[in-house]
């Protein structure tokens, strides 16, 4: 079975740290907010074996999918040369600029 490298960019390393702070904020528990931050590397981890999940937004970036966490996130990402990038983290219906640049 082939294997894809999972990379994150530089932010859906900042959308998770927001998540992160979000989620201790809204709990007020900071184990909450880790337990939530482990489950969704977790499923970002997954995309390793089955990277082409989703649905495909062509129209608004060549490549681009997007598929739900837990009702409340949205992940960006697309699949080049054997690696999944996620592009972003967006949390509760956030709008952030996936087209090209």
């Amino acid at each position: 079975m082939r294997r894809f490298k999972v990379r994150l960019s530089d932010e859906a390393e900042l959308d998770l740290d927001n998540i992160y702070r979000f989620v201790r904020w809204r709990s007020q528990s900071t184990d909450t907010a880790r337990a939530y931050v482990a489950r969704l590397q977790k499923f970002l981890a997954d995309f390793e074996t089955l990277p082409e999940r989703g649905t495909l937004y062509n129209e608004i970036r060549p490549g681009l999918r997007r598929i739900g966490f837990e009702g409340r996130i949205s992940v960006a990402f697309v699949v080049e040369d054997g690696e999944v990038i996620v592009l972003r983290l967006l949390y509760a219906g956030q709008q952030g600029g996936l087209g090209e640049g």
